[in-house]
């Protein structure tokens, strides 16, 4: 598929798509957490993600190939990758995942300060300041208030460690040399790398195993096969077609959804405060990620 200048019929069809699965995944990943330590969780998920996108690869018939000139972008991609999800698994296990999810995906934001300096048609008009502006304001709504009586400031500030990870794990993978490599071999140096690193890493967050029942095994599977596997390769390929910025602005419809999510499967408290913090985010993002305006000559 060739690239677009902007977001067609399928791209926003897609992108909604992936915006409601990564809501949903927020809420599996809480779920499994009750019996995983979450980042031995996070270590599992890229070491099972792994196998199975070298299933796909030999299905396929795509070799496995890591091109001169791509490899310290992957490697480099890969850690910014565990530390991502480390951050985002620790997160939704000390915080609401409506708490964590609006300070997640406020990643466009950070996105946007990122491609200002780094990729010359993509810089930051008054408008977009406005938009980062009132973006950066919910996000600080939420950390710093308490109105549903949940969650850590630390659980907080790891999901805008996690928001800063992912933004700049897009980043590169638009603006290095991992841009012409296929979205199969992007995510490989993702999981590949980051599957040791957070496998290691899990052995300084105490015991790796909870309450283990068949649900969190079942959340472990989706997390795999469906979110990793599947979803991930579907987001890079989408990144590889649309602009970075269209990509990114609809992911102010995850929190939102996340935030419903929260509420009516697991029960959370939605607090006018969470409240005026999403809506600032979800404007934000809108505006940061707005299609100039596109003049014609008469």
């Amino acid at each position: 598929m060739e690239k677009k200048s902007q977001i067609d019929l399928f791209g926003a069809v897609a992108l909604t798509s992936f915006a409601l699965l990564l809501a949903f995944n927020q809420v599996v990943i809480k779920v499994t957490n009750g019996g995983l330590q979450p980042v031995f969780f996070a270590g599992l998920r890229s070491a099972g993600a792994v196998v199975c996108i070298w299933l796909w690869l030999r299905w396929r018939g795509i070799p496995l190939r890591f091109e001169k000139g791509t490899r310290m972008a992957g490697f480099a991609v890969g850690c910014v990758f565990a530390f991502e999800f480390l951050c985002l698994f620790v997160a939704l296990d000390l915080t609401a995942v409506s708490r964590a999810s609006v300070i997640f995906y406020s990643m466009p934001v950070w996105l946007a300060i990122m491609a200002h300096f780094i990729m010359p048609d993509d810089k930051i008009t008054p408008l977009k300041a406005v938009g980062l502006g009132l973006a950066l304001a919910g996000v600080a709504v939420a950390i710093l208030t308490r109105d549903d009586g949940v969650g850590s400031f630390w659980g907080d500030l790891a999901a805008l460690g996690a928001a800063i990870g992912w933004a700049v794990t897009a980043m590169i993978a638009k603006a290095s040399s991992l841009s012409r490599v296929r979205p199969e071999i992007q995510l490989m140096w993702q999981v590949g790398v980051s599957a040791p690193l957070l496998l290691f890493a899990a052995l300084f967050f105490g015991p790796l195993i909870r309450d283990i029942a068949p649900i969190h095994i079942a959340g472990l599977a989706f997390q795999i096969v469906v979110v990793v596997s599947a979803g991930f390769i579907f987001w890079l390929w989408l990144l590889s077609i649309y602009p970075a910025s269209g990509v990114a602005s609809f992911s102010f419809l995850s929190p939102v959804l996340t935030v419903a999510l929260g509420w009516l499967l697991l029960g959370e408290e939605v607090g006018p405060n969470l409240i005026m913090a999403l809506i600032l985010v979800a404007i934000g993002i809108l505006m940061v990620n707005r299609p100039r305006s596109r003049r014609t000559s008469v």
